[in-house]
């Protein structure tokens, strides 16, 4: 029967009843990116050339592919990479893969250091623009931001500190950080939120994070794909709030004075965020912006007077 599946249109067809019977919902989708991932190429090329003759060695790569993807396994994970703003991420099961409602956070945080490095002049002399990534997990925010910053040809204008308490973590990131040639702008850290070594030079000026923010009772409730990934990735305590609420208690100290924090919440969590910035950091301001779906998505925390 597997000599009779040599075409890319047999091949498909096969391929998403079985990942459907899997429980898969966009199973015809895996099956497309999947086949194309074997034959390095587009996936508009498969329904363009559906009679093409694939390979003993790519049915069998594919086969494989397949049956990972039917056991609940990540696309993401099988192919080692998830496209984020433009970029391909590497990612395996050491770090979270990174969600497309986190494209907001780097949006945000693209108009904010663009309007802070056009907004007031800066002379040949001042101190790069310092992002820190808490949290950074694959890097993929700062990766993100770096490549669309070199796009817009600002050069060493902004530079990056990025910091995990995992170090499998940043080792991910490391890798992203570098095939994107970016490595000259980051500096990698270790530690527990913002008790890192190395530590910023001075206090930054725009902090992201993309911390974990789901309830811990609800974690075993997720879709089996997240099964895969790492739990401390997901995991956000009792109410979900728990690694944010130590963030916000040390963020004064971490924030220049007309800084600013952008932090991914749950859509749920406006209500419990908003009290949380209030108890610890009593005379900021809290902004909820929503993600492209019209969901509450991103906290931006700052001074009033900034």
């Amino acid at each position: 029967m597997e000599a009779q599946l040599q075409r890319v249109g047999e091949l498909l067809t096969a391929a998403t009843d079985r990942i459907a019977s899997a429980g898969s919902e966009t199973a015809r989708l895996d099956a497309e990116v999947l086949l194309a991932h074997v034959l390095g190429v587009d996936r508009s090329r498969l329904a363009a050339h559906p009679e093409t003759v694939l390979s003993t060695g790519q049915i069998e790569r594919y086969q494989a592919h397949v049956a990972r993807r039917q056991t609940g396994e990540p696309v993401a994970y099988i192919r080692g990479i998830k496209e984020f703003y433009g970029t391909a991420i590497s990612v395996d099961r050491r770090v979270l893969i990174p969600r497309p409602e986190t494209e907001t956070l780097v949006e945000l945080a693209l108009a904010r250091i663009t309007a802070d490095l056009t907004g007031a002049p800066r002379g040949a002399q001042a101190e790069p623009y310092l992002v820190w990534d808490v949290g950074t997990g694959s890097g993929a925010i700062g990766v993100a931001i770096g490549n669309e910053l070199r796009r817009r040809r600002y050069g060493d204008a902004v530079r990056f500190f990025v910091s995990d308490i995992s170090s499998d973590a940043r080792d991910v990131a490391t890798i992203n950080v570098v095939s994107q040639g970016l490595a000259h702008l980051f500096t990698f850290a270790e530690g527990d939120l913002l008790d890192v070594a190395p530590r910023p030079p001075r206090p930054v000026d725009l902090l992201l994070a993309n911390l974990p923010y789901i309830a811990s009772d609800t974690v075993p409730a997720l879709p089996l794909a997240a099964s895969y990934e790492p739990l401390v990735a997901l995991d956000g305590g009792a109410d979900g709030l728990g690694l944010i609420r130590r963030l916000l208690a040390g963020l004064a100290d971490a924030l220049a004075p007309t800084g600013a924090a952008l932090l991914e919440i749950g859509s749920d969590q406006v209500a419990p965020m908003t009290q949380a910035m209030a108890a610890l950091l009593p005379g900021w301001s809290c902004t909820i912006h929503p993600d492209l779906s019209g969901s509450p998505r991103v906290a931006q925390l700052e001074r009033h007077d900034a």
